[in-house]
């Protein structure tokens, strides 16, 4: 049996949405709907029942969910095993980093652990709106992304940087010229809304539902890529709070404006609890060797 048809068809199975499904895979929507039925043709009988409104499983999906969900877990759970142990053979650590978290501390932190432990770290660049897909793959060892997870299977490490808050608006936005905001003055302005790929906790930290008075912060504008959310905010289309230094929003048409009552964010080291080994320690205790005093800015 195809395993690209099992996987598709248990995403699907947990999201009960074609488009959802083909994001969260990164792939066609067209091969989502190939692969599942190319899957009903295999079993012999539907597995999903798909009206323009909804899509839900069948008595015959739900059963074949629930026999094949546990030996997939176990099939990927070898598969990450076997590439960790290869690395391992090697000292090869694979480090994934979003777009937003390619910053000088990640540089640091590489350029240390390859030369505290004389192993080599390949990089690779992960979605900034599905950032913890291919790390529990296996596909990766561990993530640089900003450290606000709530996920039972993942671990938080040490921190390699805090940045400060900033508002990213476009430089004609009445808040451009301001010293600084605060979260209240984000109520009523569009934000981004965010596929649901992206964490929960994540989005929260980034972009409070709410004022601490309790206003709504309206999330009204789907975004599908960091590159969308620049181009909407330069545009003029949405504020967006995030952290200071992040590369793409240096831009002459963004003004950031420095936020003075959110924390900074920390960006650091996340893994999956049960693929961890001596090489993410390593790393691990390599960021935490890095550790600088708190500054007043953005700090690293």
């Amino acid at each position: 049996m195809d395993t690209a048809e099992i996987e598709v068809f248990l995403v699907l199975a947990d999201e009960l949405h074609f488009g959802r499904t083909a994001e969260r895979l990164r792939v066609p929507q067209p091969r989502v709907s190939r692969l599942v039925t190319a899957l009903e043709r295999r079993v012999g009988g539907a597995l999903f029942e798909r009206t323009s409104r909804r899509v839900r499983l069948t008595p015959l999906g739900q059963r074949l969910r629930d026999q094949v969900q546990p030996t997939y877990a176990q099939l990927t759970a070898a598969l990450a095993d076997a590439r960790s142990a290869a690395r391992e053979t090697t000292g090869v650590l694979r480090i994934g980093f979003t777009a937003t978290a390619n910053t000088e501390s990640l540089t640091r932190l590489v350029e240390a652990f390859e030369a505290r432990d004389h192993r080599h770290a390949v990089m690779d660049v992960v979605s900034n709106f599905d950032p913890y897909s291919a790390l529990r793959r296996g596909e990766l060892d561990v993530l640089v992304n900003w450290l606000a997870v709530d996920e039972p299977d993942l671990t938080a490490g040490p921190a390699i940087a805090y940045q400060d808050r900033v508002l990213a608006v476009a430089r004609d936005d009445p808040l451009a010229g301001r010293p600084s905001v605060s979260v209240e003055d984000l109520a009523g302005r569009d934000v981004a809304l965010m596929t649901p790929a992206f964490p929960r906790a994540l989005y929260d930290a980034i972009i409070p539902p709410r004022t601490p008075s309790g206003r709504v912060i309206p999330r009204t504008r789907p975004v599908r890529s960091i590159h969308e959310l620049v181009s909407l905010v330069a545009r003029g289309r949405i504020v967006h709070p995030t952290a200071a230094g992040i590369p793409m929003l240096g831009r002459d048409d963004i003004a950031l404006v420095p936020i003075t009552d959110l924390p900074p964010l920390p960006l650091g080291l996340i893994w999956v609890t049960a693929h961890d080994n001596a090489r993410i320690r390593a790393l691990a205790e390599t960021a935490r060797s890095l550790r600088r005093p708190a500054g007043p800015t953005s700090r690293g």
